[in-house]
């Protein structure tokens, strides 16, 4: 297992402090190191990042800002002087939270949290691709049995911490992973993400509301952080 970070910090000690700690780590790689977030945003298009270290206040724009633009989103452990951040972190689906100045003893508790969700996070299994043709289903873990999902038959996916539930015209399928590693395997012009917690079908939705999605009989919510994408998704793909 190699991981790949990125630190986003306007401090240079605290920069510093966290090149040596993730040094310290076989399976941690330092990709880059920048001052600010727009740098970071630059960073993160052009490089595979597993892991992001990101400071809170920053100059231009603050971390939590960033995490909000990122439509995919790497493990992210938040790192600040502010304990009043916490909760908000949490809700974007931060991994850790670590409170400057940063120990050693407690940056290695960080890492060991993303080295088990990595673990616990089977990726979605489906047949070889030739080439690169996407096929129309997936299988994914349910137990221990692999379940077969025809795209086609998926209404929603929710989100619950390290678990999906993945609701079809027939079924719902509960699984243990990320969100995040389905949102990945899912073709982009039939899913989009509206929420931290949810992915939904573009052919099943009923009924546009400004905060809301109606599939079916669920009312899904569209979040802040996902509105304006999904809006220009919409208007993308309207009818004229």
């Amino acid at each position: 297992m190699n991981l790949n970070c990125l630190i986003v910090d306007d401090e240079p000690l605290a920069r510093n402090l966290l090149k040596d700690y993730i040094g310290k780590v076989s399976y941690l790689t330092l990709v880059d190191s920048c001052s600010n977030p727009l740098a970071a945003l630059d960073i993160l298009n052009k490089k595979s990042i597993d892991i992001l270290f990101l400071d809170i206040q920053m100059p231009e724009i603050t971390g939590i800002s960033l995490l909000k633009t990122l439509h995919k989103k790497p493990l992210v452990i938040l790192t600040t002087a502010y304990s009043q951040y916490a909760l908000e972190g949490y809700d974007l689906d931060v991994v850790d939270y670590l409170l400057k100045p940063i120990t050693l003893e407690r940056f290695l508790r960080a890492i060991d949290k993303i080295k088990q969700r990595v673990s616990a996070s089977p990726v979605v299994e489906s047949e070889p691709r030739t080439n690169d043709i996407a096929l129309p289903f997936v299988f994914v873990k349910d137990g221990t049995k692999l379940v077969k999902i025809m795209l086609d038959d998926v209404l929603y996916v929710e989100g619950l911490k390290d678990y999906v539930t993945i609701h079809t015209k027939e079924k719902k399928v509960i699984t243990l992973q990320r969100l995040k590693s389905l949102e990945d395997q899912l073709p982009a012009d039939k899913f989009i993400r509206i929420h931290h917690s949810f992915i939904i079908a573009i052919a099943a939705i009923d009924v546009i509301h400004k905060s809301e999605v109606q599939i079916g009989g669920a009312t899904i919510p569209i979040s802040d952080s996902y509105r304006k994408n999904f809006r220009e998704f919409i208007e993308r793909n309207q009818m004229q």
